[in-house]
């Protein structure tokens, strides 16, 4: 029989692939993958960072963030340009924005349905606690 920190950690990770799921079957339907809108936003976040600035912000190694980043720039989703150094910098183009935005409006809508059955309070004591546990110690 599992622990109870061994359900808590099995619950959060079905949570998040409950989402991720969700989320790609969404967002097909505006162009993107979860990975890609993931890509845009991280890039919208934080424009003319580096491939292993977006590679950590979004979970990646650095070749699998190049090898997408390739993707978005030959659909003409992202702007790719030597930074300091052997830097590459990231910008999202004009139509990159309006998928991130198309993508913002879908996940927004998938997330409100799945955290539907919580109030703002359960919502925001949820966000705390997650942020509480996943901040790094390293």
């Amino acid at each position: 029989m599992p622990s109870d920190l061994q359900a808590l950690g099995r619950a959060v990770k079905q949570a998040q692939y409950r989402h991720h799921r969700a989320l790609d079957r969404a967002l097909a339907g505006v162009g993107a993958t979860l990975a890609q809108w993931d890509a845009l936003r991280a890039i919208a976040r934080d424009p003319g960072s580096s491939a292993r600035a977006l590679a950590e912000e979004t979970f990646q190694s650095e070749q699998a963030f190049g090898t997408l980043a390739n993707r978005l720039a030959a659909r003409g989703l992202i702007d790719r340009a030597s930074g300091h150094g052997r830097t590459i910098e990231h910008r999202l183009t004009a139509t990159g924005a309006q998928v991130l935005a198309a993508g913002n409006r879908v996940a927004d809508e998938v997330l409100a349905d799945s955290f539907a059955d919580l109030s703002a309070a359960e919502r925001t004591t949820l966000l705390n606690l997650l942020l509480r546990v996943g901040i790094s110690t390293e």
